[in-house]
C-alpha cells in the first residue's frame, strides 16, 4: 500500500502511515542504496511539525543505522528545502523529509530526495516500490536511536546557518535594508518562522509573526496558503499597514502572498512576476519551466525576452529535471512552489519569499504596481480551479470517460490541440486552456482553466464539470 505520488508518499496516520510501514519503506530504501552501491555517503533526515513526524524520523534513522548506513539527523524541525539543501551540501546520494506538506492534519508522509538536493524521480520511486514488495517484518534491520548516536552511526547535525547564509548571499540585502519594509509572516503553524524571520531581520525588515505556535491541527485549517486560509493575514495587512503579507505551507516549500491592499496574489502571478523581474530588472538570461496546470503568462514573458517556456507534468521532480536539462533560469507551479538556477533543485518557499522582498526593494515599487506593470505588458490571465472528491466507482467512471473514451464537451472555442501528457488538457486557439487531472497526493480530481477573462475561465470550467457529472 506504500505508493509514491507527485509529492512523495503520503497517507492517513494510523491507517497506512504507521511505524511498520515507515520501517518497511526505509528498509526498501536501504536495500536500494546497497544495490546501487551508494550507501557510503550517508543519508540526511529532517522532519516538520506534524503529528508523529519527529518519531517517524527516528524510526527511519534506526532502520538505516541498522543497515550500516550513516545517518545525518537534523536536530530540530526543519523546512523541507533546508533538508534538500543539506542533501546537496553534504553530497549524500539520498535524504528524506518526514512531512505531508500541505495535506490535511490527519496525513503524514515521506519525501525522498536524491543527489544535488532534488525530488526523487519516478524511476527512483518506482524502484523503491519494487524493493518494498520484497520487505517483510522479519527482514527489517534496526538499532535503537540512542545506541546509534553512541556508535556515531547516527550523527546529529544543525545545518541552519549554512542554509540561511546561502540564501542571504543570493539576495541583495543592501537594497532590502534601504527599503525598510514592514512585513507580516504567517507560517501556518509550520516550520518557516525561524528561517524566514532570521533572513528578513538580518536585512533590517520590520517583521511581525502570527500563527507560529506548535499546533499539529494547524489551527483547524488546511496548512496551504490560499485566499481562504490566509484571511486573517489579509485583514492584518490592511489594518496595520504592512507592505506585504507572506504565508508558507506546513513544510515551507510553497508560499502565498498578500499585497499591500490586502489582496491575495495567485502563485501564478508571483512566479510570473519573479521571472519578469529576473529578466528585466536583473538582466539575467534563461528559459522557464512550468507544469501543465500553471499560467501561460510565463510563455508570453519568455517569448518577449527571446527565451523558451517548457511544459512538464505536475510534480516538482519534472520541473527540476527539465531546468537542469535546459539550464532554465526559473521553474515553478501554480500551487506556489518555485526555485531558480543556482539554488536547490526543489521548491523553496523561504528563498522565494526572500527573492520577492528583494524585488520590492530593488524596484522601489509596491506589489500591486508591479503586477499592473507586468499585466499591461503581457496581458491578463485569469485562472479558476476546483477540486472534486470521488469514490472508487466514480474514479473508474471518470477514468473511462476522460482517458479511454477520450470524450470532451463542446466548449464553444476553437481547439488548437489536446494533450494527455498529465491528465486531459485542451488548448484553445484564443490562448486559453483547461485541464482535468487526478491529484497525486489526495483522492481528488482537479480542474484548472485559464482564459483572458475570468468569466470565460469560469464558463469552460463549469462546462467540463457538468459534462463529467461532478
Amino acid at each position: 500500500m506504500i505508493k509514491f505520488g507527485t509529492g512523495g508518499w503520503r497517507a492517513i496516520i494510523g491507517e497506512e502511515f504507521t511505524k511498520g510501514n515507515v520501517q518497511i519503506l526505509t528498509q526498501a530504501i536501504a536495500n536500494l542504496m546497497k544495490a546501487h552501491q551508494c550507501d557510503k555517503n550517508g543519508f540526511v533526515i529532517g522532519y516538520d511539525r506534524r503529528f508523529l513526524s519527529d518519531k517517524a524520523a527516528k524510526w527511519m534513522a534506526e532502520v538505516l543505522a541498522g543497515n550500516g548506513i550513516k545517518v545525518f539527523f537534523i536536530t530540530k524541525v526543519a523546512p523541507t528545502p533546508l533538508v534538500m539543501f543539506t542533501v546537496k551540501n553534504m553530497e549524500t546520494h539520498y535524504g528524506a523529509a518526514v512531512t505531508a506538506s500541505h495535506n490535511p492534519a490527519d496525513y503524514n508522509g515521506v519525501k525522498v530526495f536524491t543527489r544535488g538536493g532534488k525530488d526523487a524521480t519516478e524511476d527512483i520511486t518506482g524502484e523503491i516500490e519494487s524493493f518494498i514488495q520484497k520487505v517483510n517484518c522479519d527482514n527489517i534491520l534496526w538499532i535503537d536511536f540512542e545506541e546509534g548516536k553512541r556508535n556515531a552511526i547516527i550523527q546529529i547535525i544543525d545545518p541552519f546557518n549554512e542554509y540561511i547564509d546561502t540564501i542571504i548571499s543570493m539576495i541583495d540585502t543592501e537594497a532590502i535594508k534601504a527599503r525598510k519594509l514592514k512585513i507580516i509572516l504567517d507560517p501556518m503553524f509550520g516550520v518557516s518562522k525561524t528561517s524566514l524571520q532570521t533572513i528578513l531581520v538580518t536585512a533590517r525588515c520590520e517583521v511581525e509573526i502570527i500563527n507560529d505556535r506548535h499546533d499539529t491541527l494547524f489551527g483547524g485549517r488546511l496548512p496551504s496558503p490560499t485566499t481562504h486560509t490566509l484571511q486573517r493575514l489579509k485583514d492584518l495587512v490592511v489594518e496595520k499597514g504592512f507592505d506585504i503579507g507572506i504565508g508558507t505551507d506546513g513544510d515551507a516549500d510553497r508560499l502565498g502572498i498578500i499585497d499591500e491592499r490586502g489582496n491575495f496574489i495567485h502563485p501564478n502571478s508571483i512566479l510570473a512576476l519573479l521571472y519578469y523581474y529576473l529578466l528585466k530588472y536583473k538582466g539575467w538570461k534563461g528559459g522557464v519551466v512550468r507544469n501543465v496546470a500553471t499560467t501561460h503568462q510565463l510563455d508570453e514573458i519568455a517569448r518577449a525576452f527571446g527565451e523558451e517556456c517548457y511544459e512538464v507534468p505536475v510534480g516538482f521532480k519534472h520541473i527540476s529535471s527539465k531546468m537542469e536539462e535546459k539550464n532554465a533560469l526559473i521553474g515553478g507551479e501554480s500551487s506556489g512552489g518555485l526555485t531558480i538556477r543556482g539554488h536547490i533543485r526543489g521548491k523553496d518557499g523561504v528563498f522565494a519569499a526572500s527573492l520577492l522582498i528583494e524585488l520590492l526593494s530593488v524596484t522601489q515599487k509596491s506589489l500591486s504596481e508591479l503586477l499592473r506593470e507586468m499585466n499591461q505588458e503581457f496581458g491578463h490571465f485569469y485562472m479558476v480551479e476546483s477540486d472534486f472528491r470521488f469514490n472508487e466507482a466514480e474514479k473508474s467512471r471518470l477514468l473511462k470517460k476522460l482517458f479511454e473514451d477520450k470524450e470532451i464537451p463542446d466548449f464553444g472555442y476553437p481547439i488548437e490541440r489536446i494533450s494527455y501528457l498529465d491528465g486531459l488538457k485542451v488548448y484553445f486557439q484564443c490562448g486559453g486552456w483547461i485541464i482535468a487531472r487526478f491529484s497525486g497526493t489526495e483522492p481528488l480530481l482537479r480542474i484548472f482553466a485559464e482564459m483572458g477573462r475570468e468569466a470565460d475561465a469560469q464558463q469552460v470550467r463549469t462546462q467540463l464539470q457538468k459534462f463529467l457529472g461532478l
